[in-house]
């Protein structure tokens, strides 16, 4: 299972109106998600997946509101075959001065198979 691609899919479906990436699109402008495989562990056929996501928008306060509106998404997921577990690890301010990109960060580890 692809788990980042399940994600893309699930996020277009939980939250229609801003699209999922697998990286930052050009040009990055608007209101989307970013979704980021930071690692993976296997035991006994189960992989726990971490998984980053970032919100971004034209603000930080609405990069913190995406933030919000994700995280409640992100509750369904279980729903899905495959996802038996996801799990908040924290969330956090991840706007980016340099490029003047405002955005939040969410950490999951998600369990599939």
């Amino acid at each position: 299972m692809n788990i980042e691609s399940v994600l893309i899919e699930y996020l277009g479906t939980a939250i229609p109106n801003k699209p999922t990436y697998a990286e930052v699109p050009a040009p990055s402008n608007g209101e989307f998600f970013v979704v980021d495989k930071t690692g993976t562990e296997t035991t006994n056929g189960l992989c726990t997946s971490t998984i980053a996501i970032q919100s971004y928008a034209d603000t930080k306060f609405r990069a913190s509101e995406l933030n919000e509106v994700l995280i409640d998404a992100m509750g369904g997921l279980m729903a899905l075959d495959g996802i038996s577990d996801c799990k908040l690890i924290t969330d956090y301010n991840f706007s980016n001065i340099a490029k003047k990109q405002h955005r939040y960060q969410a950490v999951f580890d998600i369990t599939h198979y």
